[in-house]
């Protein structure tokens, strides 16, 4: 799932390389479109990008939004699991199974939309509120500070993994990087929210910060602009089950709970209940 660092460069690399140019060809894969496809204004997807000017590339969360000329329209696009995105030359060899290009000209250039199970959506709307989930997400997860951070986790009893990858919560974290950050902050993913001191909360809170800029800025580095590529070699614990801890040496675990794995340091992060091996 692309989350916050990844979204961000993709949006750095669109605002740079596309703001202003015009959108002259629409194309939806019969297969996918859709799945994919979401024309919330009822007056026809293609028909509704086709000649817009791209005039603004914004990131909430986990979402991409792109500004389009005329105003207000917009085209929202939440990747979910599997969605990515391409912007090459025509022609070029496909990231994966694409499902939407835009077309530029003066240079020619596609965006292409790539979702290898058809899980993400593309919504073209003139109103946000319409796009579902979009207005039950809280802030984006580096535009809290800490007095907002402490307040908003106080409602949720649950597992502090489980709270951070909520989108209710707080936007742009997934299950990737809500492993980096508890293993940075030395926290039990399992633990209880309840269970958390106010210096383990404070401790949270600047580990999450610090992971994701620096996080942003290996992405930069090694994705540059080939936004289609997923750049994580550099993480510490997520997907590298039984791998030694780059702190301690000790074997990382691996544990499927919620319908997602979880990976940690049980040396580093010590407690919680441990469920389902």
């Amino acid at each position: 799932m692309p989350e916050l660092p990844e979204l961000e460069v993709v949006r750095e690399v669109l605002d740079r390389r596309l703001v202003g140019r015009r959108i002259a060809r629409v194309q939806v894969e019969p297969k996918g479109g859709p799945i994919v496809v979401r024309d919330l204004r009822g007056r026809g997807f293609v028909e509704g990008l086709t000649g817009t000017t791209l005039r603004s590339v914004a990131r909430r969360g986990k979402f991409l939004l792109l500004g389009l000329s005329p105003a207000p329209r917009m085209l929202a696009v939440n990747p979910k699991l599997t969605g990515r995105f391409q912007l090459c030359p025509p022609g070029a060899k496909k990231a994966g199974p694409v499902h939407v290009t835009l077309h530029f000209v003066e240079p020619a250039e596609e965006l292409r939309y790539v979702d290898a199970k058809r899980m993400g959506q593309l919504y073209l709307t003139e109103d946000l509120a319409a796009v579902p989930t979009y207005t039950a997400m809280g802030p984006d997860a580096l535009e809290v500070d800490i007095e907002q951070f402490r307040r908003r986790l106080r409602p949720f009893r649950g597992e502090i993994k489980g709270v951070l990858v909520r989108a209710e919560f707080l936007a742009g974290i997934g299950n990737a990087y809500a492993d980096e950050i508890l293993w940075a902050a030395q926290l039990h993913p399992f633990r209880k929210r309840t269970s958390l001191s106010p210096a383990e909360i404070d401790r949270l809170y600047e580990t999450m910060r610090r992971t994701l800029l620096e996080s942003l800025e290996k992405v930069r580095s090694e994705m540059g602009e080939q936004i289609h590529l997923k750049p994580r070699d550099f993480f510490a614990v997520h997907m590298r089950a039984d791998q030694p801890c780059p702190r301690c040496g000790t074997a990382i675990s691996a544990i499927t709970a919620n319908q997602r794995i979880t990976n940690f340091c049980r040396n580093c992060q010590p407690g919680g209940l441990i469920r389902g091996m």
